[in-house]
């Protein structure tokens, strides 16, 4: 989703996977200490970067700022500013609201981990105009960057904490027990027409189907939690709550 920094200046550090979790949690217990321990969803995340962090959010119309259509958010790291397209604003567009949570916590995600990289010193949009008012950093749909990664991580783990999830989802199942594709099957049909009827269409991708299946289970959590349905689907597979496959059991 973002355009990268020039070579100059710091590199991208190297995270495992728990690294993400660990920052996150961090994030998490530091607000908490001054605003309230966060234990129910949906993690406020809009209060967690104005009041914690302290940036300043605002919605821009980012085609117009920087002449480019594809741009969901922008950090100015030296004023403090964080930036989100007008049309994730979820006063004036409900449905952009999971895009726009995740989106602001990606934001939090750069600013957590790499904002030293983002100096204006190593100001990377020569893509820009050059009367744009350009920030240290923008992030555009569809990169897939080693640092968009990272930025992505931390905003699935800090917005789903997994314990939380955890709780959640057992108190919605029942059971800590995953749900596996192969027990969806037997309401292929009936899911499929109903996640077409709420999409609108169906994408034409690997593994489209399997997806909208796994998101369909992934939907009473994506409410709770006011993200996505694809983004709750991912989380819920990285902590094995969803699964493609049955493991099978050596005796």
């Amino acid at each position: 989703m973002a355009t990268r920094a020039t070579s100059s200046g710091p590199k991208l550090p190297f995270l495992k996977d728990r690294d993400f979790e660990d920052e996150a949690a961090l994030l998490l217990a530091e607000y908490g200490q001054q605003h309230g321990v966060v234990s129910t969803p949906p993690v406020p995340i809009d209060e967690i970067v104005e009041l914690h962090l302290g940036l300043r959010l605002e919605f821009n119309d980012m085609q117009q700022l920087f002449g480019v259509d594809d741009v969901h958010g922008a950090l100015w790291v030296n004023q403090m500013r964080v930036g989100i397209d007008h049309r994730l604003d979820p006063a004036a567009n409900p449905s952009m609201l999971g895009r726009y949570r995740f989106t602001l916590a990606h934001e939090a995600g750069h600013w957590r981990m790499h904002r030293q990289i983002f100096k204006r010193a190593a100001n990377q949009l020569l893509l820009l105009p050059e009367s744009a008012e350009r920030p240290e950093y923008i992030c555009r749909s569809g990169d897939s960057e080693p640092i968009e990664y990272q930025a992505n991580r931390f905003a699935s783990c800090v917005l789903m904490p997994r314990e939380l999830v955890r709780r959640c989802w057992e108190e919605w199942r029942g059971t800590p027990d995953p749900i596996y594709l192969d027990d969806l099957r037997a309401k292929q049909q009936q899911i499929l027409v109903a996640e077409v009827l709420r999409r609108g269409g169906i994408r034409s991708s690997e593994n489209a189907i399997d997806n909208m299946l796994l998101e369909h289970s992934a939907r009473p959590l994506a409410g709770t939690f006011e993200v996505s349905p694809e983004a709750m689907r991912i989380r819920l597979e990285s902590m094995g709550l969803l699964a493609r496959k049955k493991e099978q059991l050596l005796f």
